[in-house]
């Protein structure tokens, strides 16, 4: 069976707080095999026999939104997607100190041309790549710092419903549990 990693979004923040044997318990509940969480932030590991990642998004969305009384967005990749991920040097600074580098998972990618203007949006401190269901973001202050976010040109992409990860914490995952 295909090894999957869920990424949640929301999990742990604010109200929405549940221990990781609780969300792994919800995950075997829709008879996942392997189930293992990383980081008590949303990621969750399982091996399932479907191999649709948009229906198996959509079934562990529902389950949760039942069992937990509120609606999670979830974003799944195969654990060799998430490898790929991790092995990504998509900014040459990449490693250096100082430097943050986030990826931001999708359900679907991109239009062409909000990837795009995406890409194209920079500051001094930030600059963003665009590779399929992912898009990077490299932020050379601290990221609760970078004002990015309240550009306007940013807020005019409207982007999708997103779940980032620092890709430290992706490429620690992938060490971990990912052969």
């Amino acid at each position: 069976m295909p090894c999957f990693i869920a990424f949640l979004r929301g999990i742990n923040l604010g109200k929405r707080r549940l221990p990781m044997s609780r969300l792994k318990a919800l995950f075997e509940e829709l008879k996942f095999k392997d189930v293992a969480t990383f980081i008590a932030s949303g990621n969750v590991l399982f091996t399932a026999t479907e191999r649709d990642t948009a229906k198996l998004e959509a079934r562990i969305g529902a389950h949760l939104e039942k069992s937990l009384g509120y609606s999670v967005d979830t974003f799944v990749r195969t654990a060799e997607a998430v490898a790929a991920v991790a092995a990504a040097k998509v900014f040459p600074e990449d490693g250096r100190d100082g430097v943050t580098i986030h990826v931001a998972f999708l359900q679907r990618e991109l239009p062409a041309e909000v990837a795009t203007k995406l890409a194209g949006i920079r500051t001094a401190d930030d600059e963003f790549r665009v590779i399929g269901r992912e898009f990077y973001w490299l932020c050379r202050i601290r990221t609760s710092d970078s004002k990015v976010w309240t550009l306007p040109e940013m807020k005019a992409l409207r982007l999708p419903t997103v779940t980032m990860r620092n890709l430290g914490s992706v490429r620690k995952l992938v060490a971990k549990h990912v052969a």
